[in-house]
């Protein structure tokens, strides 16, 4: 169940007695992991045997989170080469080459049935999100949890409720909203707090279901009563090769009467005002009666009545 890695205390229980241990080690046919912690086996460790050793090393108390619980949940597909564990609060161990992380909540946090031991994946993405550089940082992990089907903004406002202290809650809290709209992405939330939002445009669909004959297509924003649609075409999620099917998809919008008006990464992010008041323009076009509002910023392009 290890992957071929015990502790001594283990080895000891088993009735591997201390000499054998160690003559198992000095032969090669055992290698030691950590202080205390060694693979019963010759090879190369493999990912999950590296885990468990970290495990073992950290105590038995001790679950995977962080980066390391998102690797194992699928939240992150690139391992970060730095293992992540969490342990009891009262506990104070310095790991060299492993994160430890102490935690007063770790018997709610930890996942009842999962091995190796990790962290529940509404908690791996709070921790990561509490934890982030910035804000935006932070969002995206809700983003990405919510939009790979992982769990569910009820199910991270739920484990955000249970905790007493979390950084950036009130802002969480308001993505979490937008994220349960349909926004599942960090541009498409980028869209809603930047441009949309700030701007008084009306507020789209999100991810809005479009049937065709036989297929069903998303719209990221989809303005459905003046026939307009907003794609964020982020570098990730619209690599090279879907560009042709973004078009295709966009040719067969008009034929159906849909505008699709399409904004990357900078245009969102460097430019949002100017986003704005382009879309506030189609869609007066189309029939809307309002008009787009000056945000807060000095430098917004959309004139002050």
């Amino acid at each position: 169940m290890q992957r071929g890695v015990l502790s001594r205390s283990q080895a000891l229980e088993l009735g591997v007695g201390p000499k054998a241990v160690r003559s198992r080690v000095l032969a090669g046919h055992w290698q030691r992991m950590h202080r205390g912690v060694y693979a019963a086996f010759s090879g190369e460790p493999g990912r999950e045997a590296q885990l468990w050793a970290a495990l073992r090393r950290a105590g038995p108390d001790a679950v995977l989170s962080h980066h390391s619980a998102a690797e194992l949940s699928s939240l992150i597909t690139t391992p970060n080469p730095v293992i992540h564990v969490s342990v009891p609060r009262q506990q104070h161990r310095l790991i060299p080459g492993i994160v430890v992380h102490r935690s007063s909540r770790i018997d709610v946090a930890r996942h009842p049935a999962l091995t190796p031991p990790r962290t529940r994946i509404e908690e791996t993405t709070l921790d990561l999100a509490v934890d982030s550089r910035d804000l935006d940082s932070a969002l995206a992990w809700l983003a990405r949890a919510c939009g790979q089907r992982l769990t569910s903004p009820d199910r991270l406002r739920t484990a955000m409720d249970a905790r007493a202290r979390v950084r950036w809650r009130t802002e969480l809290a308001v993505a979490l909203d937008d994220i349960a709209t349909g926004a599942h992405s960090l541009l498409e939330l980028r869209y809603v707090r930047w441009v949309e939002r700030p701007h008084r445009l009306p507020p789209a669909q999100r991810q809005a279901r479009v049937s065709r004959g036989q297929r069903t297509e998303y719209r990221d924003a989809l303005y459905a009563e003046y026939g307009v649609a907003v794609e964020t075409d982020g570098a990730v999620a619209h690599p090279a090769e879907a560009r042709w099917r973004d078009r295709h998809r966009d040719n067969a919008a008009a034929v159906d009467g849909i505008v699709t008006l399409r904004y990357s990464w900078t245009d969102v992010t460097r430019r949002p005002c100017q986003v704005a008041a382009e879309v506030a323009a189609v869609l007066r076009r189309r029939g809307w009666r309002g008009s787009p509002r000056p945000c807060p910023g000095p430098a917004c392009v959309i004139p002050r009545r």
